[in-house]
């Protein structure tokens, strides 16, 4: 039996036994759970301190079953002389990093690769190879590191390891039997794993008497320290009180703090070749920490960064407002907090006619979004309207001008010579009863066909480049509906094409109300015309006169409602009589319904435009994470 041994200080690690190693998988496939026994079995966690999800930090994290952040631990293992695997054997020191599976988080997957040599490919024996565990294999292919296929939830009913097995060793070009078989659950295979990751492992390369350079790979907030930055050290050492240097901004900072995540943080003198650790310098923005920058040190320091990687640009835009106005300030002070952690997130200042002062947000995907939403009504107690999700498109003018759009209040008036929109490569995995299914689906949604592969037998990858707006709308329930939950998709950014689009406005007595504008495909406009106004009937109160709800296209009208006006009973009193008075009071309250028409303005109520724009098409995405 392998046990683990007290982990060595930071400062003094050989890098010869040292193992960067990564979790790579699709949402729900394990990585969490399998995680959770690397740290009982190594012995960094004892049972009282255990729970499930021990790395998921965050309450949204647990509730949903999700993992958000990247988080990196360093574990001990000692490697018995009597192991089946042919390992090594000696003590060890394992780096892991835990990291998200579901597609809006790619971006903090792509940081982790750049920290390790190998990356674990996890994949439910129940299940099999799904949409992103591609997508992240692809990503640890092109950063060029060693996989190690596992197999995991062989303890299940349902589980078919021979099945998987083979297809998962087709995928990468192994023999089956190379292809782990562990159970995260029971912990069953997960020792054998460890001797695997330090046996297949290359051990980090690096030149220890060179002047320092550390990628940075993540950076989170600390409320107490400042921002924390992680970092994995690739030649020469950093060292407590040293003066480094950001590569890429010029900023100089006193490291206060160094050390390694054991699971919490521990102390140490010094973090060198191959080490993967923490760095405090008392900084309280986290942009001064930028992902993908190089760490060295002020004086005699690298001339040559390290090749980063770029910041990931925002892929969906929705407004963010405060149903009561004075919230404003704590929505601003809100969302500056939240972008420390969150270096993906993107809000600047906008003013709605109908909704007041908000902030225009970019995010990575409707999950993000959604998450992003729900933290800050958490934890800063507000209560917030979303507009409709929409990505960005650029407007060319007949005078040649370029607009880019990010808004539909922003959608330039006048001539227009033409409309691009992003596009997106979709890859879709599904047993091959719902190819017809998935075909009509992705038509409806101006999908081209680029290609499709069988698996197996029973399963096919079908590749497709649809329009990103309508992969953010009600696309990926419709793809669950549709086949009873089995299709997985993932998708990233390819470019962009000139599209037939159009903005539709809602006009309420004329004058158009921007919050329930919408940029749409010239074939959807009608239906969402006939929608929104259907809807505002409802929603809206009647008022003393009579209020138009219509839809528009330019000075086009493509939809309408009416509703209908208060009408006071006049001719209460009037007992028998001429018919002329009758007539007469009738024309009265007629000239003063008119009137009113003219001067009064629609009051639209808060609780309307949240009916309205939360199910506005958007699509819920709840359970994006789970599935």
């Amino acid at each position: 039996m392998a046990t683990s041994s007290t982990a060595p200080r930071p400062g003094h690690t050989d890098p010869a036994i040292i193992r960067n190693f990564c979790i790579i998988a699709h949402i729900d496939h394990g990585k969490s759970t399998l995680a959770d026994r690397m740290l009982q079995l190594t012995g960094v966690v004892d049972a009282r301190a255990a729970r499930a999800q021990y790395l998921d930090r965050m309450d949204i994290e647990r509730e949903r079953g999700i993992t958000i952040k990247s988080q990196a631990v360093r574990m001990p293992w000692t490697v018995p002389s009597d192991n089946e695997q042919g390992a090594e054997p000696g003590a060890y020191v394992l780096n892991m990093i835990d990291t998200p599976g579901h597609v809006d988080f790619t971006y903090e997957v792509s940081r982790s690769l750049e920290a390790c040599e190998a990356a674990v490919l996890l994949v439910d024996a129940a299940q099999g190879i799904e949409a992103q565990t591609l997508a992240n294999l692809y990503l640890a292919m092109n950063a060029d590191l060693h996989i190690i296929p596992v197999l995991n939830k062989i303890d299940l009913p349902s589980a078919n390891p021979e099945k998987y097995a083979a297809e998962l060793a087709g995928l990468i070009g192994c023999d089956p039997s190379e292809v782990l078989q562990t159970s995260a659950k029971t912990g069953l295979g997960v020792e054998a794993l460890l001797n695997e990751i330090v046996k297949q492992t290359p051990a980090p390369v690096g030149d220890a008497d060179a002047p320092p350079r550390a990628l940075i790979f993540d950076s989170v907030y600390d409320t107490y320290r400042g921002v924390v930055t992680y970092v994995r050290v690739i030649d020469g050492k950093l060292s407590h009180r040293d003066r480094i240097k950001m590569m890429s901004t010029g900023a100089v900072h006193e490291m206060l703090e160094v050390g390694v995540i054991s699971p919490e943080p521990v102390k140490g003198s010094e973090i060198g070749v191959g080490e993967v650790g923490y760095l405090i310098t008392g900084v309280k923005d986290v942009r001064q920490s930028r992902v993908g920058d190089t760490v060295t040190s002020q004086h005699n320091g690298a001339t040559e960064a390290l090749g980063g990687y770029k910041h990931p640009n925002p892929m969906v835009y929705s407004g963010l407002y405060p149903i009561d106005g004075d919230d404003y300030p704590t929505l601003r002070d809100a969302l500056e907090r939240l972008q420390l952690n969150d270096a993906a997130l993107t809000f600047e200042p906008e003013t709605s006619g109908a909704l007041g002062f908000g902030f225009r947000c970019g995010f990575l995907g409707l999950l993000h979004m959604e998450i992003t939403r729900d933290r800050l009504e958490r934890e800063f107690n507000l209560e917030l309207i979303s507009t409709a999700p929409n990505v960005v498109y650029e407007v060319q003018m007949e005078d040649g001008s370029v607009h880019t759009v990010t808004n539909p209040s922003e959608y330039p008036e006048g001539k227009i010579a033409e409309v691009r929109e992003p596009v997106v490569k979709a890859t879709i995995l599904a047993p091959s009863d719902y190819i017809g299914t998935i075909m009509e689906l992705c038509q409806l949604k101006r999908g081209q066909l680029q290609g499709m592969d069988y698996l197996s037998e029973d399963r096919v990858e079908m590749r497709y480049t649809l329009p990103m707006g309508e992969i953010v709308f009600d696309f990926f329930d419709q793809l669950k509906s549709r086949t009873k939950g089995y299709a997985s998709l993932d998708y990233e950014r390819s470019g962009d094409q000139v599209a037939d689009l159009v903005k539709v406005d809602i006009l309420l007595q004329g004058e158009p109300v921007d919050a329930f504008s919408a940029i749409l495909h010239r074939d959807a406009a009608y239906s969402y015309g006939v929608m929104m106004a259907g809807k505002l009937k409802e929603l809206i109160p009647r008022q003393q006169f009579e209020v138009p709800i219509q839809a528009a296209i330019g000075a086009r009208v493509i939809a309408r409602e009416n509703i209908r006006a208060i009408r006071k009973d006049v001719l209460a009193k009037c007992y028998g009589g001429d018919i002329s008075r009758k007539r007469k009071l009738l024309e009265k309250q007629k000239a003063g319904k008119k009137r009113m028409k003219n001067i009064g303005s629609v009051e639209v109520p808060p609780e309307a435009f949240v009916a309205a724009l939360s199910n506005d098409g958007a699509g819920s995405s709840v359970d994006k994470g789970k599935k």
